[in-house]
């Protein structure tokens, strides 16, 4: 085999303008796992079973199904089965914030279960109400113990997003594809593409690592 690399047949514009779509999809689909996961770790723990169970349901179904079925099933049977027709970039973000909220939404349940009833207590002596001690005691200290997780997941579906360049949406790995095509380059390409995932991956998790320890330290 007379394969000789030729890294000069990178072109890198379309590999960056796929890389802001990449970055579009996982900050909104993180926004949406962030924020929605919290209320749905809540009504997982409700008392309540008709609305426990159906949440328990949406959690399962998307942390026990593969990524890249519900971003086909967005995709293509939203539109079929609901008559509603989103653009592709639209679906893609559901798609994965969905799927990202499933998996926050059972950090923030351990999160939860772990704030200490005293905080609670001092909240019901304050004279707050149930809502209020939800936002200003359960939340931001459910948020602030979850971070590690909720960073980690946040780089999975960093990663999971090139499964959007199946149904044509042009992120980083679609335009890799493309350009691969168009070249006959793809060593080079996808290399080059995977580097790129990795200089923004490498970092978070190296900021994961940190957390982790720095709350090992405060809590030994």
């Amino acid at each position: 085999m007379n394969y000789s690399l030729d890294f000069g047949a990178v072109s890198f514009p379309p590999l960056l303008d796929g890389l802001v779509v990449t970055l579009q999809l996982t900050a909104v689909a993180n926004l949406i796992g962030i924020f929605f996961g919290f209320p749905l770790a809540l009504l997982i723990m409700s008392r309540f079973a008709a609305v426990r169970l159906p949440a328990m349901l949406f959690v399962e179904f998307f942390r026990c199904t593969p990524a890249i079925v519900q971003i086909v099933w967005f995709f293509y049977c939203v539109p079929m089965l609901f008559d509603v027709f989103l653009g592709s970039i639209t679906m893609g973000i559901l798609a994965l914030g969905f799927n990202l909220m499933a998996f926050n939404a059972e950090a923030y349940r351990a999160a939860i279960q772990a704030v200490p009833r005293e905080q609670l207590d001092a909240g019901i002596a304050l004279g707050l109400n149930p809502l209020q001690r939800v936002l200003y005691i359960v939340f931001p200290t459910a948020l602030r113990a979850s971070i590690p997780v909720l960073l980690t997941n946040g780089i999975v579906i960093f990663q999971q997003s090139a499964l959007v360049a199946i149904v044509a949406v042009q992120d980083l790995m679609y335009e890799a594809k493309t350009l691969a095509t168009e070249t006959y380059r793809p060593i080079e390409i996808f290399t080059v593409a995977a580097l790129i995932y990795f200089a923004i991956s490498f970092p978070v998790s190296q900021i994961v690592s940190y957390l982790e320890r720095r709350r090992q330290l405060v809590t030994s």
